[in-house]
């Protein structure tokens, strides 16, 4: 089928008033999701999950990217007004933001996070619809060591951009591929770690392992340093932003929203980083660099299109490999499996109008996004305000009743809440939860493929360095690990200068 039969099929699809319903919904609970602090975009897409259940694959994937889509822009509202980042990727308008707030222009700053967000979400979106088609053309020539290799690549990216730590980083995802073993052999037929349990048989529900491990330790944190003080909303001030300051911003939206492309393609590497990088090159190549930190409009905008045009990105490798661009897409990755869909190269073949229908959705949620995020700046700066001896019951009780209802099963309770201890524990001692979620997504994959690889050439190893395309991802996976020791080992070193300089 050509391009134009795949869009005319996803048209229609996607041009129906219950799927342009469902995204618009999921724009609406994303942004107030991302304006609530202590939430995240993470918690709420895992949240929304698994009302996806009883809804078509169409509408429940553009339900999960509509709440992707607006909490990404809704972090910005508690950034701005209360210093508090919705979302990681928030953290940067903090920056400038938050000054501008305090000066009594927090409409404009509002206003230009705003225009900043659907410009970048909208550069994002046509990149995805651009390069997920070829990528996927490419990637069918794609043998079982090709798999193995850019799945190991992925692997070792996620695990050294994820914290602080590398070790920790691969720490986390070697837990992860250990619990994605629990289960049936689909090869041998054997049990593995089931210990006698029927309900571990078909391994450990997704939903369960999800939510325990994002949304609980959440929960706990609170529990553990209980406080509910919040600072003073800031009032909107009178002005808005205007036609002219956008205009000038332009550029430094455009920059930020191709780093969050790149950036965003390369799984595990996330909003934040795009976000910082995108300010910090809107404030180098800025005539008014003295400015920025004290309340520059053109820092917002940096910013905000920085985590922005990460949004579309992420979906780039989900759709066109099969891989999760960040910890979020991992999520969504659970719709399509939950829906009996494979996002991969045979997807575009299968399933080419439910690809393209989801590409129409997206252009949409951009302009849903503009709509709800104008009423979103007036009306959803007090839902930072709700204090958390309210929110974070509501959210546990939802996190009950979203584990249950997937097989009503108490079993799977008891797992969201062992996943949820290992969650805090992890999070006390800044192992990220990042690397586990995946790698326990990809385990099987990697596993599969690693074994479909041995019995194609009898058991001999060298088949995972047959190609071009293996030597490729060897040779980016050994660059990756060398670059990232390199700068543990840089960040140690000026710990220790630090140290004897703070001693002397």
């Amino acid at each position: 089928m050509s391009i134009f039969d795949n869009l005319v099929a996803g048209l229609g699809l996607v041009a129906n008033f219950e799927a342009f319903l469902s995204l618009f919904i999921g724009v609406i609970i994303g942004t107030i999701g991302g304006a609530v602090p202590g939430m995240s975009v993470t918690m709420t897409v895992a949240l929304t999950l698994p009302f996806t259940f009883a809804m078509t694959p169409i509408t429940g994937i553009l339900l999960l990217l509509g709440v992707y889509k607006g909490g990404v822009f809704g972090g910005s509202i508690p950034a701005i007004l209360i210093k508090t980042p919705g979302t990681p990727a928030s953290s940067a308008t903090v920056m400038d933001g938050y000054p501008m707030a305090e000066k009594g222009e927090a409409g404009r700053a509002l206003g230009m996070a705003l225009w900043a967000s659907c410009t970048a979400d909208l550069i994002s979106n046509l990149s995805l619809i651009l390069f997920a088609g070829f990528l996927a053309s490419f990637a069918l020539s794609f043998r079982p060591p090709e798999f193995f290799t850019l799945i190991l690549f992925s692997l070792t990216i996620i695990s050294g951009v994820s914290g602080k730590s590398m070790l920790r980083g691969a720490f986390s995802a070697v837990m992860g591929l250990l619990l994605a073993t629990v289960g049936l052999d689909l090869v041998y037929g054997t049990n593995r770690f089931t210990f006698g349990d029927p309900n571990l048989m078909g391994g450990l529900n997704f939903i369960a392992v999800l939510i325990g491990l994002f949304a609980i330790p959440e929960i706990l944190s609170v529990v553990w340093k209980p406080g509910d003080a919040h600072d003073r909303t800031r009032g909107l001030g009178k002005n808005w932003v205007t036609f002219a300051e956008y205009k000038r911003s332009f550029k430094s939206i455009v920059r930020g929203s191709v780093i969050g492309v790149v950036l965003g393609s390369i799984p595990g590497i996330g909003a934040a980083p795009s976000a910082f990088l995108s300010y910090s090159e809107a404030r180098r190549k800025s005539p008014k660099k003295e400015n920025f930190g004290k309340g520059e409009i053109e820092g917002v905008a940096a910013a905000e299109a920085g985590n922005n045009g990460v949004a579309g990105a992420t979906l780039i490798p989900l759709l066109s490999l099969g891989i999760p661009g960040d910890v979020i897409t991992a999520i969504i990755i659970g719709a399509f499996m939950i829906h009996g869909l494979q996002p991969g190269p045979m997807m575009f073949v299968t399933n080419a109008d439910l690809i393209y229908g989801l590409f129409i959705g997206l252009i949409v949620s951009s302009v849903f996004l503009f709509f709800i995020g104008s009423a979103a700046i007036r009306v959803f700066k007090f839902v930072a305000d709700v204090p958390r001896s309210i929110l974070f019951p509501s959210i546990l009780v939802l996190c009950v009743y979203g584990v249950f209802a997937v097989n009503n099963n108490i079993f799977d309770v008891g797992v969201m809440f062992a996943m949820g201890a290992l969650g805090f524990v992890m999070l006390r001692n800044d192992i990220p939860a990042a690397p586990f979620l995946i790698a326990y997504i990809l385990g099987p994959m990697l596993e599969d493929n690693f074994r479909q690889a041995m019995l194609m050439s009898g058991g001999s190893p060298w088949i995972l360095v047959s190609s071009p395309i293996t030597w490729v991802f060897w040779g980016l996976t050994a660059l990756t690990v060398t670059a990232i020791v390199r700068a543990g080992i840089k960040a140690g070193r000026n710990a220790v200068q630090k140290a004897v300089t703070e001693e002397g």
